[in-house]
């Protein structure tokens, strides 16, 4: 099959540069390729040394993951194939060796860009050096390539928060990205924090405020090197490949999943109606693979075209799944699926309003808090529930401002990339979500997959978890009834001094008793 494939045999022989390799979709991306392009030459892999790990003995470790299980049964000789050279993108030349870079210079066709910082909480300083600078050291070192086909720099569907309407193109903006690199550079970090928020508006963090920076680099650099923007949405686990349900950190919705699964996080600031905007990483990695040989093409015909854009979201792919529909089933699933350590029944519930979903988070989230780490306190035990709390509200906050407001993609390219592939393509490289493709059923391999892919626990504790959670509900039912009826009690105990008071006004005893007690 692979041999029919018109995407495989554009990176037949071909030696390709990929960054951000380590990253939940760098992997699937080294993976795929592998698999289901057998005559690629060779991948290099940029990777630093982390916790005293040199980066080969990193890449081992990734080989020995679940995700590559196919690839070790069925092709375990194209492992060999990845080669990791030790680098980092936000120091100066991507820090690699200078007999590293001759090899990058003369062999590389094909770059993928991935890595950044995906920190949405991340301080402006920092983002800028690994988003923003780090684009820009790997266009330096792409416009060195001598055998450069395509530079596929990997963006962002939200690097516009402020278009509605999302069009496949390069946005011009009123700021260089130069300028805000100098200013990152002399002021120092109290004086930047103080001006960030007025600096990046109207983006809600420096995430997507450096990654709309770095387009407007990667679009200049297009009359030096073929150079094209990949914009896939939030990013969830894989749908199909190489294992429904795969994936390896708690970004986004996954966190969310995890925290509500496990009991700690009950409400959330989100309009329900609104389409969940996401996209299983395989078909995003399979719409990237495709898209280079596509975009190469263009050049080829014409060096002066403007940068190809791609937005991969699921408009046209699949049905519109709301937010609402994603928390219900999601809730009945973590039911029938539930995690291990629960800390409470997850029970959680979206708010649309600001004001209600502020009570549920001092009632639901903050009290319990500070209520387990007093009964830690008195037991002599280490608080850890207000510190986890806090981690999950600055979570919360940077999350809910895409749960709460719409956008529009346009996602031309990525239908059209669909409808051109051949049928062997369509095999190996699948854009569009299977036939029988059901909501429920890829809800039920998250959770599955979270529970052993991100918590590692064992599929096998599944019958006992369930256990636990019906006693979890019972508790929580008694515990809801016990503060209903505290309320009623309240209520009953003021109403009938309530009562006594305006009885006494009514006969004028309320008014006189306190002076007829003065004169005796």
């Amino acid at each position: 099959m692979a041999e029919n494939s018109e995407i495989a045999d554009f990176y037949k022989e071909r030696t390709v540069f990929i960054t951000g390799a380590t990253g939940f979709m760098g992997k699937v991306l080294v993976e795929k390729l592998l698999f289901s392009c057998p005559d690629l030459k060779r991948i290099y892999v940029l990777i630093r040394t982390k916790r005293g790990i040199p980066p080969a003995l990193r890449i081992e470790e990734i080989f020995k993951i679940p995700l590559f299980e196919r690839l070790r049964r069925q092709h375990p000789d194209r492992l060999s194939k990845v080669t990791a050279l030790e680098g980092d993108v936000s120091l100066e030349g991507v820090g690699v060796s200078a007999p590293d870079r001759a090899t990058l210079v003369s062999q590389v066709s094909v770059v993928f860009h991935l890595a950044a910082s995906l920190k949405l909480e991340g301080r402006l300083k920092q983002l800028v050096n690994t988003n923003l600078q780090g684009t820009q050291r790997v266009l330096d070192l792409c416009s060195q390539m001598e055998q450069l086909k395509m530079m596929l720099h990997l963006s962002t569907a939200f690097c516009h928060v402020d278009v509605v309407e999302m069009e496949e193109r390069v946005y011009s903006g009123d700021t260089d990205p130069q300028d805000v690199i100098a200013i990152t550079r002399w002021m120092d970090a109290q004086s930047l924090d103080n001006v960030t928020a007025r600096l990046i508006s109207p983006h809600p963090n420096c995430y997507t405020y450096t990654k709309r920076l770095a387009e407007t680099l990667v679009d200049k650099s297009r009359k030096i090197i073929p150079v094209s923007i990949a914009r896939p949405s939030i990013v969830t686990p894989a749908i199909e490949e190489p294992m429904a349900g795969w994936v390896d950190n708690l970004n986004g919705p996954m966190g969310l999943l995890v925290g509500g699964g496990k009991g700690v996080i009950r409400t959330m600031h989100c309009r329900g109606e609104l389409c969940a905007q996401v996209i299983p990483v395989d078909k995003a990695i399979n719409a990237i693979i495709a898209f280079v040989p596509s975009a190469a093409a263009i050049y080829e015909k014409n060096r002066n075209t403007e940068t190809p854009v791609m937005n991969i979201t699921q408009e046209g792919f699949v049905d519109p799944v709301t937010w609402s529909e994603v928390l219900e089933k999601g809730k009945r699933l973590a039911w029938e699926n539930p995690f291990e350590m629960m800390l409470w029944y997850p029970n959680g519930s979206i708010h649309a309003s600001w004001l209600m979903h502020s009570i549920c988070v001092l009632l639901f989230h903050w009290l319990p808090a500070y209520f387990i780490d007093l009964m830690m306190l008195v037991f002599q035990q280490k608080t850890f529930m207000v510190r986890i709390q806090t981690r999950i509200q600055e979570g919360l906050r940077s999350l809910q401002y895409f749960t709460t407001k719409e956008w529009k993609f346009h996602n031309k390219i990525m239908h059209k990339l669909c409808r051109s592939m051949s049928a062997a393509d369509k095999k190996s490289f699948p854009i569009e979500a299977p036939k029988d493709f059901q909501l429920e059923n890829y809800l039920r391999h998250c959770i599955l997959g979270a529970r052993q892919y991100l918590m590692k626990e064992d599929p096998a504790t599944l019958p006992r978890q369930r256990k636990v959670i019906k006693l979890l509900y019972v508790l929580d039912r008694l515990v809801a009834m016990t503060f209903y009826m505290l309320i009623l009690w309240t209520i009953y105990n003021n109403s009938q001094v309530l009562l006594k008071l305006i009885g006494g006004s009514n006969t004028g005893t309320v008014s006189l008793t306190p002076f007829n007690s003065r004169i005796k």
